[in-house]
């Protein structure tokens, strides 16, 4: 009798969540640059007030906080992945990677103060 082929997978497994992740941000991404291309055709606005006054919009502040998310959630697969790639030494590596993370939190939570101030 054969023995089934027992493959031992070894790893962090980030593959197809992280791939579905960089597709389903990209087209959030996509639609958000859409309507916001939409809106600004409609009614283009000339100056600061008008600018606030789209953004004084719950809906508009949300969907530009997800977008904001969206792009740092890529960013950071992406970075994450060229580290792995690029840098071997551990230590220097991780090291990158904190600092990325911390710069996109940092940016996450600016992101939120200026849209809520």
């Amino acid at each position: 009798m054969v023995k089934p082929f027992n493959r031992v997978v070894t790893g962090a497994h980030y593959g197809l969540k992280d791939w579905l992740v960089q597709r389903v941000s990209a087209v959030l991404m996509a639609i958000y640059l859409i309507v916001l291309a939409g809106v600004l055709f409609v009614a283009a606005p000339q100056d600061y007030a008008a600018w606030k006054g789209l953004f004084s919009h719950q809906w508009m502040r949300i969907a530009t906080f997800v977008f904001f998310i969206c792009v740092f959630w890529h960013a950071w697969i992406g970075m994450r992945n060229i580290l792995m790639d690029y840098v071997h030494p551990t230590a220097i590596r991780l090291t990158v990677q904190i600092m990325v993370i911390t710069a996109l939190l940092f940016y996450l939570v600016w992101t939120a103060e200026i849209l809520w101030s």
